[in-house]
């Protein structure tokens, strides 16, 4: 005779804790995969060396907050010696609550440096009402966290920014700047001085926003830019939610293509020199198939959402 399976009542003392054991399986796994992502990330393009000073450009953003957190965790088990310091722009926004980061920071025993610049009168006095002011705001937070990594004596600049984030600036330089350009891994600055890194890089936004409902991030909402719907990025964004949504892997599609790029197949003269391309009677593996259909595109059938694409002028 087979045993009758244990059902236990919604709300029981018993069913309440097979959800906290499922919720803390799941918090678990996210835990493993997101310190793996980033230190995959440092790995892959040596973001951070023996005795470095990482300046953590913290926010108040659930971004920003998980990448302190993970490479606090990271620190104490890699096989180097590196310092963090975390820095805050107090950019004198009406009703920023300026005892949210110090407190959270002290409780974490990270050292920090609050940098205070009234930059948001500069901006709203600087572009009219409805206008976008994410440009200005960022060269001009740019400029002073540049100078505060000199003073600070940081040999890396950490920033939060993700996969989607890349993806999504792939994606709003192609569509309106004309260029295929993203935002990379680890790159020096502008001004020359200074490395700039994303450890997030290959981390999905998604779950950034599982892991700071789990950490319970004290979150700063940004009234700045951070309202401003009708943003580009803000558009750019939404659209390739709505993509992952009904084809899932798209984003994921999208960011390991900017790690697969193949210079003769894409029109770029001062990456493959076309003009004095000759015929070598050799076979090329990464030659032309001028008669073959792409690989990706030969089967629509094997893919749903080829047979949707219609041109917006059909």
């Amino acid at each position: 005779m087979s045993a009758t399976p244990l059902v236990t009542a919604p709300g029981s003392a018993a069913d309440l804790e097979r959800r906290a054991r499922k919720a803390a399986f799941e918090n678990n796994k996210l835990s493993k995969r997101l310190h793996r992502q980033v230190g995959q990330a440092i790995t892959d393009f040596n973001m951070i060396e023996h005795g470095d000073k990482v300046m953590v450009c913290l926010s108040g953003g659930k971004d920003s907050y998980a990448m302190l957190d993970i490479l606090l965790s990271l620190r104490e088990r890699a096989p180097i010696d590196f310092e963090l310091i975390a820095v805050n722009l107090d950019q004198k926004q009406p009703g920023f609550p300026e005892d949210v980061l110090p407190s959270y920071l002290r409780s974490r025993g990270v050292p920090f440096h609050i940098e205070e610049q009234d930059t948001y009168s500069i901006v709203t006095n600087l572009i009219p009402a409805g206008k976008t002011m994410c440009s200005l705001c960022s060269r001009l937070r740019r400029g002073i966290l540049y100078r505060v990594a000199k003073e600070l004596g940081a040999t890396k600049i950490a920033l939060g920014h993700h996969r989607d984030d890349m993806v999504v600036t792939l994606l709003m330089n192609m569509f309106f700047g004309a260029k295929m350009k993203g935002m990379p891994p680890k790159l020096v600055s502008d001004n020359g001085e200074h490395v700039v890194i994303r450890p997030l890089a290959y981390v999905a936004e998604p779950d950034l926003e599982r892991w700071a409902v789990v950490r319970e991030f004290p979150i700063i909402p940004c009234s700045l830019c951070g309202s401003q719907d009708n943003l580009q990025r803000v558009q750019i964004k939404q659209m390739i939610r709505d993509w992952e949504k009904q084809y899932p892997g798209r984003i994921e599609n999208m960011f390991s293509a900017m790690a697969a790029i193949t210079p003769s197949h894409m029109m770029d003269r001062t990456l493959f020199p076309f003009a004095t391309l000759q015929a070598t009677g050799q076979p090329d593996p990464q030659g032309d198939k001028a008669f073959d259909e792409d690989e990706s595109c030969a089967s629509p059938a094997a893919d749903p959402a080829v047979q949707t694409i219609k041109l917006a002028w059909d």
